[in-house]
């Protein structure tokens, strides 16, 4: 499979995985969880990994329900493939 189709294909599994009322329920919940719009600095730095890990996942779920196929596929294949 080519990346495009690959990357297509993923993210239309997150918009399906996440839309109507149930998926944004639960994405409310995570972006509260995974400190979306918060800052994830902490003293302990054991602290501060967990709460990046996070920040991590949500950044990945939200870039694959709002980038466009171009922007996802130059987000996850910078001067890569282009097929």
């Amino acid at each position: 499979m080519k990346v495009k189709d690959y990357l297509r294909s993923r993210q239309q599994s997150y918009r399906q995985t996440f839309k109507g009322v149930f998926g944004e329920y639960v994405l409310q919940d995570l972006a509260k969880f995974c400190r979306a719009d918060e800052s994830t600095f902490h003293t302990d730095a054991r602290v501060e990994g967990i709460m990046q890990g996070r920040r991590e996942v949500w950044l990945r779920i939200s870039k694959h329900l709002n980038l466009s196929d171009e922007q996802l596929h130059k987000y996850f294949n910078p001067g890569g493939d282009t097929e």
